[in-house]
């Protein structure tokens, strides 16, 4: 679906980018914008700046910024399409119809159609908990030393051993009974006919990551089974590609994830301030939750039952983390079986100490590698070594296995000579195999030395002239009424090509129409562009300015040695080109005569 750029200016003049981002961010007020800690990046001293008056924002640590769009894209990872409608909603605009074809209509219609019997559902069970008729399961959450607090958080609820009332209190709502068949909350049989799925289980709704509920877990009350039921798959919920708690732990800032089993862990986890809390949804880890993982964080910490199906799932799953490049250590929760035991018998403190000396997801490996082998027969301790060998070729970067290795024959006694020799033969053997592989990453490699290059040939000049640029763009978007004052001098053409020219185009343009509210000229220039990357340069750009400068008389000398800056620097391009090309001698030569015009220009700044 396309909008038009008006559609998308209307949206955000209904929103103030403070009230979107201190949903999420805590901002406090600093000279004429506000600050606080970045979302996107772990740091101590706030860098994150909002800007109310041009309705953008920007990092100075990690160079991030934008609007209110390109924030809520990032920091929920929506699609541009989401966050728009969501703003949409906040400002009360009414977004055209999608341009959709009759299937993909359809489809998005069942979705939405979907996630409202999701969260009627959840609201049912929620209530039932909360009445009489939820007293078994209130039993068990407050035996579990869950808080009423704990338990709004996660939405928990009850559904009784009654198997039919949830099916008509949503019929009562007017949905159709397919469509509760495929959301996965009722089933169809002769006998019973339409009735409900889940009876005497405590109720997890799970949420996706934009806190949508998109399915449920229920836990038996009682010995009855399965222990675990969970929402078979559904147009809008697949548990592979899911993870429980997502929507709250990607708020968490602390770099990593833990993963843990069950839902149980995951909320006991929270409620002792372990936010950065996730579990997979009742099968067994997959790529696809790796992948998801790999949007927010870079390493996780993996938090599994101390027992041996736990050893099992904790070394199938660092192979899948590591093939999806996340880093990966491993808790040790002996001698108690679980988090949630761990947290109740020694508290929160202890459990970030263990946090904190997490082990080393190879290290690991190689430990429970080691409970194999009968390392007192000599051949059995060449297996054990055989075997490190071969795994420390998952390493391709020679130094990083090099420190690897040296420490995997600290920690088992190994002589590091013999290790070496053994890792070259393992070496190559797979050379051959790997020989087009190692071409590809040979060419890439040159193709990142060649693009440094290019960077680092811009001369210092060229570098002063970007940035006079880029103040110039700012200056313009601070302060718009310039604009009819320097048109006759600079247009788009003036600015080098790539990000500065792009946005003095559209700059330009929106100049050119007139804005019903100029203070967010710099929102709607970003917004015009259509990659995140091309609106984040733009965002980073447009926040350049001169610090230091107070007076009129400063600003007004600063403004016009730029502007005068700007237009030689472009006379000289022009020059460069007028060599070879008539039509460029002909608008320098225009521009020669313009200059000492240029220089005469009296010029009226808005007052700061």
């Amino acid at each position: 679906m396309y909008y038009s750029q008006e559609v998308i200016d209307e949206v955000l003049n209904g929103v103030d980018i403070v009230d979107v981002v201190s949903a999420h961010v805590h901002l406090q007020k600093k000279g004429a914008g506000y600050m606080g800690l970045c979302p996107f990046h772990n740091e101590k001293t706030p860098s994150f700046s909002v800007s109310s008056q041009r309705q953008t924002f920007h990092c100075f640590g990690c160079g991030v910024g934008g609007n209110a769009i390109t924030f809520l894209m990032k920091y929920d990872n929506m699609g541009f399409q989401e966050a728009l409608k969501q703003l949409a909603d906040k400002a009360g605009v009414r977004l055209p119809e999608a341009n959709y074809s009759k299937d993909a209509k359809e489809r998005a219609q069942k979705r939405e159609q979907l996630l409202a019997v999701n969260k009627d559902t959840a609201t049912y069970y929620y209530r039932l908990l909360r009445s009489p008729r939820g007293s078994t399961g209130m039993k068990y959450l407050t035996g579990r030393a869950l808080s009423p607090e704990t338990m709004k958080k996660f939405g928990l609820g009850y559904a009784d051993g009654r198997s039919s009332d949830l099916t008509s209190y949503l019929k009562e709502k007017g949905y159709e009974d397919s469509l509760l068949i495929e959301a996965g909350v009722c089933l169809f049989d002769e006998k019973r006919g339409l009735h409900d799925r889940f009876f005497n289980r405590v109720m997890f709704p799970i949420q996706d990551a934009n806190s949508r509920v998109i399915g449920f877990g229920g836990r038996v009350m009682g010995d009855g089974k399965p222990k675990y039921l969970n929402t078979s798959d559904t147009p809008v919920f697949d548990k592979s590609r899911n993870l429980y708690g997502l929507n709250l732990a990607k708020r968490s800032r602390t770099g990593s994830f833990i993963i843990c089993e069950g839902y149980m862990d995951v909320i006991a986890m929270h409620q002792a301030g372990f936010n950065q809390a996730i579990a997979s949804l009742g099968t067994a880890f997959t790529p696809g939750q790796a992948a998801l993982i790999r949007r927010y964080v870079k390493n996780v910490i993996l938090s599994y039952d101390s027992d041996e199906a736990g050893v099992r799932a904790a070394l199938r799953n660092i192979e899948i983390l590591r093939e999806a490049g996340l880093g990966a250590k491993v808790l040790d929760l002996r001698p108690y079986k679980d988090p949630d035991e761990f947290i109740k018998a020694l508290g929160p403190g202890e459990f970030q100490k263990r946090i904190d000396g997490a082990e080393n997801s190879f290290f690991y490996e190689i430990r429970m590698m080691k409970s194999s082998y009968q390392l007192e027969d000599p051949g059995e301790r060449t297996r054990f070594q055989e075997e490190i060998a071969k795994k420390l070729m998952v390493f391709e970067n020679p130094a990083e296995r090099e420190n690897y290795l040296q420490d995997i024959c600290r920690i088992h006694m190994i002589d590091p000579a013999i290790m070496r020799q053994l890792v070259g033969s393992y070496n190559r053997v797979s050379s051959g195999s790997s020989a087009a592989a190692a071409r590809e990453q040979q060419q890439l490699a040159r193709q990142r030395r060649q693009r440094a290059r290019e960077d680092r040939s811009l001369t210092r000049q060229q570098k002063a002239s970007l940035d006079k640029q880029k103040l110039l763009l700012t200056w313009l978007t601070d302060d718009p009424g310039l604009y009819r004052q320097i048109r006759e001098y600079i247009s788009p053409d003036s600015f080098s090509e790539g990000i500065c020219r792009e946005t003095a185009i559209r700059l330009w343009q929106r100049l050119e129409d007139g804005l019903a509210d100029y203070s967010r000229l710099a929102s709607a220039v970003i917004a015009s562009f259509e990659t995140e990357e091309e609106q984040q340069a733009a965002a980073a750009l447009l926040e350049t300015r001169i610090p230091g400068i107070e007076s009129p008389a400063e600003r007004e000398k600063a403004f016009r040695e730029l502007l005068e800056a700007v237009y030689n620097d472009s006379l000289g391009r022009l020059y460069d080109r007028s060599l070879t090309d008539a039509e460029a001698l002909r608008q320098f030569t225009e521009s020669r005569q313009k200059q000492q015009k240029l220089k005469q220009l009296k010029l009226h700044l808005k007052s700061t």
